[in-house]
């Protein structure tokens, strides 16, 4: 594809949580598919006609399985948060119908025990998992999608600290 066709594909539409437990770790997992070190929190599209809360309560479940009930929403974005991917993995990911994502991200407060989560679910996406604070989940993420990362952060500190 060239540069002028990916410009004129639109956005998935997608939704992404940042899980903090109560010391204000963020919750990170290893991505299953990556040959590189790449780190990401929960993330996951929007089905038509779904509420974007719904979603990422659905998400969340999808891929940790940490129950909606184990959780508290304290935020969500103020808008949609886009990002491009690199023009190499456009055609290969969602059958080149994509540029990138539009996000609504929320932050949740995990209330329950480590021992809810689970990564080796249906559709594993995670290798691994662990808490990390901000500036370090930061260093991990893949670069396409730090300055996204950053602005989550940003936008939510004041709720987290």
């Amino acid at each position: 594809m060239t540069p002028d066709q990916i410009n004129a594909l639109p956005y998935r539409p997608c939704v992404g949580m940042m899980i903090c437990n109560l010391e204000g770790r963020i919750f990170a997992g290893q991505r299953l598919d990556s040959n590189l070190d790449a780190w990401q929190m929960p993330q996951g599209g929007v089905e038509a006609g779904e509420d974007p809360r719904e979603a990422a309560l659905r998400e969340l479940h999808e891929e940790t399985s940490i129950p909606a009930d184990a959780v508290e929403v304290l935020a969500e974005t103020a808008d949609w948060i886009p990002y491009d991917l690199p023009h190499h993995l456009v055609a290969k990911l969602w059958n080149g119908k994509y540029r990138g994502q539009k996000q609504r991200w929320f932050l949740m407060r995990f209330t329950g025990d480590d021992s809810l989560i689970n990564i080796q679910t249906k559709h594993q996406e995670f290798a691994r998992w662990c808490w990390l604070p901000a500036d370090e989940l930061l260093s991990r993420i893949v670069p396409f999608k730090r300055d996204t990362y950053e602005r989550v952060i940003r936008e939510f500190h004041a709720q987290v600290s």
